[in-house]
């Protein structure tokens, strides 16, 4: 597909994440729309994966390490056919399989149940680790968010995903700036970044996270690396494609009103 078809799905994409979390009245909307572009990515050209056939032998594997951005992951699986998108209208509703973080026992296409910060990057290391022991083809992906960086578990899996040499684990930071107390700079910076994956022995890769032309090229980069894991430091902003929405910390987790979700939906040039 040509770049614009990849910008029209994120758009989508980010049109579901507002019905999503307007229709339930609570959720993450700012992290969730800072990661549509890589997530589409993820789901729509880079990964290898079956909406027919989720448990595919040798299939990459995606796991939402800031398993509060659950809407994003909702919206891209729904999109891609592993649920009907009508569904994503049930999120954080009584009886819902939709919960407020990603369940693996519930939702297709969800490979681990995430919400407890740095546990999904710590999990990935063990499928990266299986897939070299069983010859598993499959790469291993997971997003993480920047203020998710302060959790010590996410660099005690950084020793262990070098000191194993898993060249086929990725890892995505959603670098946005922003946590739910405000500025990462303000509450405990995470900086440098990249300098911190190198020196835990990453192949790092700096890049837009809203272009996709950089996104795509980092992620073949990252499959031609052998010997050590990637990690891309996507750098992004929070609430990215609604104006009042953007670089805007209170928007982490707070769903909009019928005013704000409309005017949301319009700018993003979908329907409410």
């Amino acid at each position: 597909m040509e770049h614009k078809n990849y910008e029209k799905i994120a758009a989508k994409i980010r049109v579901d994440i507002i019905n999503e979390v307007h229709s339930a009245g609570s959720g993450h909307p700012g992290g969730s729309l800072s990661a549509a572009d890589i997530v589409t990515a993820l789901y729509f050209r880079e990964m290898n994966i079956d909406p027919k056939n989720p448990h595919m032998k040798g299939r990459d594997k995606f796991v939402l390490s800031k398993g509060h951005a659950a809407p994003v992951q909702y919206a891209a699986l729904a999109e891609r056919g592993f649920f009907p998108v009508d569904e994503l209208l049930t999120l954080r509703k009584l009886g819902s399989r939709l919960q407020g973080h990603p369940n693996r026992d519930k939702v297709p296409g969800v490979e681990m149940s995430t919400g407890s910060l740095g546990q999904g990057f710590a999990v990935c290391v063990g499928m990266a680790l299986a897939n070299k022991m069983d010859n598993d083809p499959g790469r291993i992906y997971t997003l993480l968010g920047d203020g998710e960086l302060q959790e010590g578990l996410i660099w005690e899996a950084a020793m262990a995903s070098a000191h194993y040499k898993l060249d086929n684990l990725c890892v995505i930071v959603d670098w946005n700036g922003l946590q739910i107390d405000g500025r990462n700079d303000d509450v405990m910076t995470v900086r440098p970044i990249d300098d911190k994956f190198r020196a835990f022995g990453f192949n790092v890769i700096n890049i837009d996270g809203h272009d996709f032309d950089q996104i795509f090229d980092a992620f073949d980069k990252a499959r031609e690396c052998k010997g050590r894991p990637t990690a891309i430091i996507a750098k992004t902003h929070k609430g990215h494609g609604v104006s009042f929405m953007e670089d805007q910390a209170g928007w982490h987790g707070k769903a909009p009103n019928d005013e704000q979700a409309e005017k949301a939906v319009e700018e993003l040039g979908g329907i409410l």
